[in-house]
């Protein structure tokens, strides 16, 4: 939870900072930080469009609390967005990128839009005229696991799991992450 965590929390709050009623588009929402970013989304009363890129992780991902989900991949972010927000969506949380992150920020609005997206991210969006465009890393420490421990606590957040191994079995749960697209995470239990 705190790598996870902390880079949602400081994702919605500190690089974004969210209020209630605006909207936020969470591309590659069912992945570890994409899951708990929405949850604490939602907690804030920001409105959600949520990408993922099965029928799985949009499943999660309605479950979740998403208000508005569309396949990532498959799906027309553009119409999607545009039906959600019509006067362009304010912010995006970019946790996958390609062209389906690019479409995501097309939907922005102009004037105040902003992106976030986390170091690491291949490959980097492309900058616009007058969209903040923001990498982070999320930062540790006492006082931000504190403050994410209440948000976790606020908002009830549910990790998903997807799947059990014994620690006997680690081999293979690592396996299972080098394949990608897991919804949730990966529990090693010492049985």
């Amino acid at each position: 939870m705190p790598s996870v965590g902390l880079s949602a929390i400081q994702g919605i709050d500190d690089v974004l900072q969210l209020k209630a009623g605006e909207t936020l588009i969470i591309h590659g929402a069912a992945g570890g930080v994409g899951a708990i970013a929405l949850q604490l989304a939602k907690l804030r009363g920001v409105r959600v469009l949520a990408t993922a890129s099965s029928e799985e992780g949009l499943a999660l991902v309605r479950k979740l609390g998403a208000d508005v989900v569309v396949n990532g991949r498959t799906g027309n972010i553009a119409a999607a967005a545009q039906q959600f927000a019509p006067q362009g969506v304010d912010a995006v949380l970019g946790l996958a990128g390609g062209d389906s992150l690019e479409r995501c920020i097309d939907a922005l609005r102009r004037e105040s839009g902003r992106v976030a997206y986390l170091y690491g991210l291949e490959p980097v969006p492309r900058p616009r005229n007058g969209i903040r465009m923001i990498l982070y890393s999320f930062v540790g420490g006492t006082r931000q696991l504190e403050r994410l421990n209440k948000a976790v606590e606020a908002a009830k957040v549910r990790v998903p799991v997807a799947a059990e191994y014994s620690l006997a079995d680690a081999a293979e749960a690592h396996k299972r992450l080098e394949a990608g697209h897991v919804l949730g995470k990966i529990v090693l239990l010492a049985r």
